[in-house]
């Protein structure tokens, strides 16, 4: 079981590889959510997403002779754009296996990083059975998503950065997928000076860690789900992951698709932040307290794949269920607000137009690289 020590050696390997990204925090937010809400900003992360630790850390713990065999790994998107990179930096081929119904701007910046991607039928085929076979005929070495020490204690990196800029969270809130982030951030939270309650969400169509973790045991679900959070859909949580969350994680809830794509809507009305689905499953959780519940959340942590080179976390402000209602009513007028969705997310696209909310198409988002440099460490704090 990987160990704060773990995280803080793959922290030493990252430095000067990896981007310290900024933490963001808005004034409106907090005031409606009577709490100080903060995310770390890991859209601006190399590759747009956290998965750059995960994968970086992975290949620099290989020796020389094991990177030079080339490395395979699944992939949704992010992990393999993250992979492809790691190894383009490391010199080595690497190969993905990837959905055939991935976004194609996804597999497009895994294949522009230089990497051999191989499509499979994710409801028919088993992605783990086809890397192992392309592992053991060509030689390569298997860098797995999410259940790999040196991949969680990578991940976990974000975490330190994190406590580092706001030493006193009270809550940190995780979305889950295959529960990689989630492990190596709970190791570090659980290591605190101050107790830190540690939260996971999940799709409701999609909680399989939440089963595990009430039956303790791993529990498979019957199929891969489906959900509009395509970076959160898996099965079964992983054997290293599971046993990590099971000690560290405090609890598992879920979020559903609708509460989701309004928090899409919130994220870009308040931060200009264009949100992925699972990017906003936690903020989801947040924004559908209870009066009674306000100030139980006090930090808010996103996984999820991010999309290449897009911001896709933010945090959602917390209210009451009347104001939700509310909130869901006006999104099903004429004037809803206007939502710029990214065309590599047709769900997406689909989900928000469905609300009322009027969809155009984007290849950038508002926030891009307003804080500059390859450092974006900091608080950033806005009046929205």
């Amino acid at each position: 079981m990987i160990e704060r020590d773990d995280v803080e050696r793959a922290a030493v390997r990252l430095a000067g590889v990896s981007l310290r990204t900024p933490v963001l925090c808005s004034a409106a937010l907090n005031e409606r959510a009577g709490a100080e809400l903060f995310i770390k900003a890991e859209c601006f992360q190399r590759t747009g997403s956290f998965k750059f630790r995960g994968a970086y850390n992975a290949l620099a713990a290989m020796n020389p002779a094991q990177r030079q065999r080339g490395v395979v790994t699944g992939s949704s998107g992010n992990h393999g754009a993250a992979v492809a990179l790691a190894a383009r930096l490391f010199g080595v081929a690497a190969t993905v296996v990837m959905p055939s119904d991935a976004p194609a701007n996804k597999r497009a910046a895994t294949e522009g990083y230089g990497a051999t991607v191989v499509s499979y039928d994710r409801y028919q085929e088993d992605r783990d059975a086809i890397c192992a076979q392309l592992a053991e005929r060509n030689g390569l070495i298997t860098v797995a998503a999410y259940d790999h020490d040196q991949v969680m204690a990578g991940q976990g990196t974000l975490a330190l950065e994190l406590f580092e800029e706001v030493p006193d969270l009270d809550v940190l809130v995780v979305c889950v997928g295959g529960g990689g982030l989630m492990a190596g951030c709970a190791t570090v939270a659980k290591s605190q000076h101050r107790p830190v309650e540690v939260i996971g969400v999940e799709p409701e169509a999609g909680d399989d860690h939440r089963r595990s973790q009430a039956a303790g045991r791993r529990m498979s679900l019957e199929e891969v789900p489906r959900s509009i959070a395509d970076g959160q859909l898996v099965r079964i949580p992983g054997e290293l992951t599971f046993a990590v969350n099971q000690q560290r994680v405090d609890r598992f809830v879920t979020v559903t698709d609708e509460e989701i794509v309004a928090t899409m809507v919130l994220l870009f009305e308040r931060l200009k932040v264009v949100a992925e689905p699972s990017g906003s499953a936690p903020w989801s959780l947040v924004s559908r307290q209870t009066e009674a519940e306000r100030g139980s959340f006090t930090v808010m942590q996103n996984e999820a794949a991010s999309h290449h080179h897009d911001p896709t976390d933010g945090p959602a402000a917390v209210t009451s269920q009347n104001q939700r209602a509310e909130r869901l009513r006006q999104l099903h007028q004429p004037a809803a607000p206007l939502l710029l969705v990214n065309v590599w997310d047709v769900a997406s696209a689909k989900a928000v137009a469905s609300t009322g909310a009027s969809v155009i198409a984007t290849s950038s988002a508002a926030m891009a690289w307003m804080l500059g440099g390859q450092d974006g460490s900091g608080i950033l704090k806005t009046a929205t």
